[in-house]
C-alpha cells in the first residue's frame, strides 16, 4: 500500500470516529442551555433580574458551544435571542429580557 492510501484511510478512519461524539457534545450544550433558559424564563416571570440575567449567560455560553460544534439555524437564532434577553436585562426590561428567553428556548428546543 502507498503512504497515501494509509494517511487517507487513518484520516477518514479519525474523522468516522470523531463525528459522534462531535454531535453528542452539541446535544449536552444544548440541553445545558435549555435547562438554563428556562431557569432564566422562571426567574424573569417573578421579576428576578439578577437570576435571570445570571442564567441567560450560562444558557448564552453553552449556546455558542453547541453552535461551535454543530451549527444550524436555530442554534444561531437561540444564540441571537440569548443576547438580546441579556442586553434587555441590563436595561432593566425583564418582560421583554424573558419574552427573548421564550423565543431561545423555542429555538433550542427545534435544534436538538
Amino acid at each position: 500500500m502507498s503512504r497515501r492510501l494509509i494517511v487517507a484511510s487513518l484520516g477518514l478512519g479519525l474523522a468516522l470516529f470523531l463525528m459522534p461524539q462531535i454531535s453528542l457534545a452539541a446535544e449536552d450544550h444544548i440541553a445545558e442551555a435549555i435547562t438554563h433558559t428556562k431557569q432564566a424564563i422562571i426567574h424573569g416571570q417573578k421579576t428576578h433580574a439578577d437570576l435571570l440575567g445570571e442564567h441567560a449567560k450560562t444558557a448564552l455560553s453553552h449556546a455558542r458551544l453547541a453552535e461551535i460544534a454543530k451549527s444550524n439555524p436555530h442554534t444561531q437564532e437561540a444564540v441571537k435571542e440569548l443576547e438580546q434577553t441579556i442586553d434587555d436585562n441590563n436595561k432593566n426590561h425583564t418582560a421583554l429580557a424573558t419574552g427573548h428567553a421564550e423565543a431561545a428556548l423555542t429555538h433550542l428546543e427545534q435544534a436538538k
